[in-house]
């Protein structure tokens, strides 16, 4: 099978999410299993800088305009672990500081930066190989979708060639203004409630939530949630009426990146039978952060994350005074709303000697973090998929989670104490708490808290079984399509 990726995102080059993440990993799990995968990102100034000069494919792709013409060059990111990479190069609209947005806001051209990828995406597929299916991956890309079935509508190299959306997160949608129709050249019957249409607003990902032959999400809980108006963000009506074609499949975890055994970032590598090398890497931590004397039988606590009310951070500040009085400290490292940034970074130094806050994303850092804790916290207040529990559990790090989207999926807690970790339920920082202080008193019972440890690691989410799952999804709606 040909497959065609179209994402906004793919690490190591552009990564401000999971979805870079799963944009890596997946592909070349199915290249492993015998199919021709093609990634498409754009050509942002970040990848320039790690990939100078690549060389150009096509030179010239006309991308059309109601009264102007743009015109791409799709360049060549070479070979990577079986996946063919190409990069949409359009520097008037890609060569900026960041992907999406400045301090300030988004950038107001995004319906035109985006909408210019997907048709050119599009367009690239008949010189490089029509694919049998193309995957396209949230509202930056799901215009691909609806336009291959409108202003392609009577292209015959098209006509039956489907589109897999996948959601990893229903709470961005790309909203613009009514006069993206004609921005975009889309016909503006389509601009109507059950099509593009939500509240006056050109909606993109309920464009391809509309118009795709199948949808998939980070995992099955949240294939659930995004169908209630809690989670749906408003299309949750539409995601119902498409029930049918919805699936949850958990995202994997990519294991030559994520492994004690192997992992490159830490102090010593590890396994569940030979658990030796975690104590050093707590010791590195330790040092890394620059935090002195701690006692062997303080838990070291761990969190990576965004600083934002999504992640739950609101819950960490409300609970931290309290978590202040245990027999722990606290490394926290990530970035994201200001004012997070900001009163963490305070309250570090209201707690010296049992607090540290890096505000910034480091890759490096983050396997520290994962490595050298003792427990996770993920108290998001939604979460699609997530992977940091994930990583943790393979770790050894046990996780404390809010109990919704792909945290529910992952980690179980049992009152015998025979689970992964430990979960809360509700929008409840005192429920919170109470899960911390489970995991506190576990992990003071060192005998129960190594078996945890131990069947933590054990957990296998490596990336075969979604891929398989990915693979039937393509195969109906290749048939469907037929």
């Amino acid at each position: 099978m040909h497959i065609v990726f179209a994402a906004s995102e793919c690490a190591p080059w552009a990564k401000t999410g999971g979805l870079a993440d799963v944009i890596s990993a997946l592909p070349k799990t199915l290249v492993k299993m015998g199919h021709k995968v093609q990634v498409f990102i754009p050509y942002y100034r970040q990848v320039a800088k790690a990939v100078s000069n690549p060389p150009v494919v096509l030179s010239s792709v006309t991308i059309p305009f109601a009264s102007y013409n743009r015109f791409v060059r799709i360049l060549d990111g070479g070979i990577v672990d079986g996946v063919q990479m190409y990069f949409v190069d359009s520097p008037e609209l890609f060569d900026r500081e960041s992907f999406y947005a400045t301090p300030s806001g988004d950038y107001p051209d995004n319906a035109e930066r985006f909408g210019t990828f997907c048709r050119a995406v599009i367009e690239s597929t008949k010189v490089l190989g029509i694919p049998d299916i193309f995957h396209v991956h949230d509202w930056q890309a799901a215009m691909v979708a609806v336009m291959l079935r409108s202003v392609y509508y009577f292209d015959p190299v098209f006509r039956h060639v489907p589109a897999v959306l996948t959601i990893h997160n229903a709470g961005y949608q790309g909203w613009f203004p009514p006069r993206t129709m004609e921005t975009l050249l889309l016909p503006w019957d389509m601009f109507t409630m059950d099509k593009l249409e939500h509240y006056d607003k050109v909606n993109f990902l309920k464009g391809g939530v509309v118009y795709a032959d199948a949808i998939t999400t980070v995992s099955e809980t949240y294939a659930q949630e995004i169908q209630t108006p809690e989670f749906g963000n408003g299309i949750e009506d539409v995601l119902r009426r498409r029930s049918g074609d919805l699936f949850g499949i958990l995202n994997g975890a990519d294991y030559t990146e994520w492994d004690p055994a192997i992992d490159p970032h830490i102090a010593a590598h590890y396994t569940k039978d030979k658990l030796s090398g975690k104590k050093e890497c707590r010791r590195d931590l330790l040092h890394a952060f620059r935090l002195e004397d701690v006692d062997d039988n303080a838990a070291v606590i761990g969190v990576v994350s965004r600083f934002a009310t999504q992640k739950g951070i609101d819950f960490i500040v409300d609970v931290l005074d309290r978590l202040m009085q245990e027999d722990v400290v606290l490394v926290m490292l990530g970035n994201g709303e200001e004012y997070y940034e900001r009163l963490l970074t305070e309250m570090a130094e209201l707690y010296p000697q049992k607090m540290r806050v890096q505000v910034k994303f480091d890759n490096v850092m983050a396997h520290k973090i994962e490595a050298g804790s003792d427990i996770f916290l993920m108290p998001s207040r939604y979460e699609p998929g997530g992977l940091n529990q994930i990583y943790g559990l393979k770790y050894g790090t046990i996780p404390v989670v809010r109990a919704t989207g792909g945290l529910q999926d992952t980690i179980h807690e049992r009152p015998d104490g025979q689970g992964n970790g430990f979960k809360f339920w509700g929008y409840d920082s005192d429920a919170f708490w109470d899960a911390i202080r489970r995991a506190l008193a576990t992990f003071q019972d060192k005998p129960t808290w190594t078996a945890m440890m131990k069947r933590a690691m054990e957990e296998d989410f490596s990336w075969e079984k979604p891929a398989l799952e990915y693979v039937r999804v393509y195969e109906r709606s290749i048939q469907n399509r037929m």
